[in-house]
């Protein structure tokens, strides 16, 4: 609820929440809302004009099915305003059981192309989906020059290498799918060490990286890691950065881009309230502006020293080439 808050007191137009229990791939202790807890924030953001959509992005197996959509009823029942949903299963009942309820495609459904979203669309009637961060900002453009559905791009936060929905690297070292487990790197995996040689860090009791004293230590994903690869150590599959994606907002916009999506669940709300408040003027100044803007200093910096590993990079949006 702080981190709700801080979001919509700092510029949000929404926010996106999940209910505790197993509809919620990110199902942490103390994160998430029950359903008091929820009515109040839905309560809050619509006084103040902001929406609340409600993730519920998870595969659910058949011993999960039953409370799974009795979340979705209860969503619906506390006038949220959009229902994130991964699993198509899902998606069937919503539409049938609340057919005036907005359905939002989520990036776990790992749709990269405009066949897809119109697939969504004409059998589940989406409105919105959120794109994997794996597009250049060319391709997020031809996509929704063919699409009706509204197009959703993270704008600020952790960078994967894969296409959200289908990395297997995590599951290798835990067990733990972050499709079903919401997360790459279970805290109860994850070991910290003291050495003479530095401060380890291993998940499930695989060595992911060796900080020196002066180093900033990240928190531990495979996919981050330092390996020594042919006598070489070095980050072999990604370096540790965040997406930013302020260097490519005009052309964000002008190519029809809905909405910028940015990480809050398993965030402070301090660090919800710096982000967005940031964020917010960075998009007010750029539509303001228009094509020529580009992002002042202040707002940058303020966003890296957020950053994972202090720095942030374009990641798939740049690709001049295309």
């Amino acid at each position: 609820m702080p981190a709700l808050r801080a979001a919509i007191d700092h510029g949000a137009d929404a926010v996106y929440i999940g209910f505790r229990g197993e509809s919620n791939a990110r199902n942490f202790p103390g994160l998430n809302f029950s359903r008091e807890e929820a009515s109040l924030g839905i309560a809050y953001a619509h006084a103040r004009g902001a929406r609340v959509f409600v993730a519920l992005n998870v595969y659910p197996r058949p011993a999960t099915w039953a409370s799974v959509m009795a979340t979705i009823d209860q969503a619906a029942s506390l006038r949220a305003d959009a229902l994130i949903l991964a699993d198509p299963g899902l998606m069937r009942y919503a539409a049938d059981r609340h057919p005036d309820l907005r359905l939002h495609l989520s990036v776990q459904g790992s749709a990269t192309n405009w066949r897809a979203l119109e697939f969504y669309r004409r059998e589940f009637g989406i409105r919105r989906a959120v794109l994997p961060r794996v597009l250049s900002c060319t391709q997020v453009t031809r996509l929704i020059e063919r699409t009706s559905v509204e197009i959703e791009v993270f704008g600020f936060g952790s960078l994967c290498v894969m296409v959200e929905g289908r990395c297997a690297l995590s599951s290798y070292v835990t067990g733990q799918s972050p499709n079903t487990h919401g997360v790459c790197s279970p805290a109860h995996a994850v070991r910290w060490e003291e050495t003479p040689a530095g401060r380890e860090s291993r998940l499930n009791g695989v060595l992911i990286d060796r900080f020196f004293p002066t180093e900033a230590a990240g928190y531990p994903t495979l996919c981050k890691g330092r390996f020594t690869v042919e006598g070489s150590t070095y980050h072999a599959i990604e370096e540790p950065a965040s997406l930013n994606a302020l260097d490519v907002l005009p052309a964000l916009i002008q190519g029809g881009v809905k909405a910028i999506k940015v990480e809050g669940r398993q965030r402070s709300p301090a660090y919800v309230a710096t982000v967005t408040r940031l964020l917010r003027r960075a998009l007010d100044d750029c539509m303001h502006a228009g094509p020529r803007w580009s992002p002042p200093t202040e707002v940058t910096q303020g966003l890296d020293a957020l950053a994972e590993g202090r720095t942030h990079t374009l990641g798939a949006y740049h690709r001049p080439w295309q």
